[in-house]
């Protein structure tokens, strides 16, 4: 199910807060849907994110969607929400498996499992919530601000 992208006002006097909502019935995504939902949430964020920002929140989003699209049977959900003031992006991942994720110890002759190291490299906060149908993991990815090229 699609929620298209929205704004939600608080008040008159603060910003809107920008918002976006996608469930797949499936365990399959596509992970290109939602970095692009990444780049047109920030898009209409006011101050822009500069570059390097949009493609922080699109490679922490592009790693959990992938992570709950591989390790979760059913259903998941992408939820993104830009601070009023554009600092920040909250990113949502909801999927059907109770096991938390796990980083991996490092190792650079090994191809995959690196993607959590990313994501906390990224991320000023990251969370993971259990559920009784599954678990939300919520990363907070810092915006700078500054335009994009």
């Amino acid at each position: 199910m699609d929620i298209p992208l929205r704004t939600h006002a608080t008040t008159q006097d603060r910003p809107a807060t920008l918002r976006y909502s996608r469930t797949w019935d499936t365990g399959v995504t596509s992970i290109a849907d939602a970095r692009d939902a990444v780049a047109t949430v920030l898009s209409r964020a006011r101050p822009a994110p500069d570059r390097r920002s949009l493609q922080d929140a699109q490679l922490v989003v592009s790693e959990l969607v992938t992570n709950a699209t591989k390790h979760a049977p059913g259903p998941c959900a992408l939820q993104l929400e830009v601070r009023p003031d554009a600092s920040a992006v909250r990113v949502t991942v909801t999927d059907t498996s109770t096991d938390p994720p796990r980083r991996r110890p490092p190792d650079p002759r090994r191809v995959g499992g690196h993607g959590l190291h990313l994501v906390t490299m990224l991320c000023t906060d990251l969370e993971v919530t259990r559920l009784s149908h599954g678990k939300r993991v919520t990363a907070t990815v810092p915006l700078t601000g500054e335009p994009a090229l």
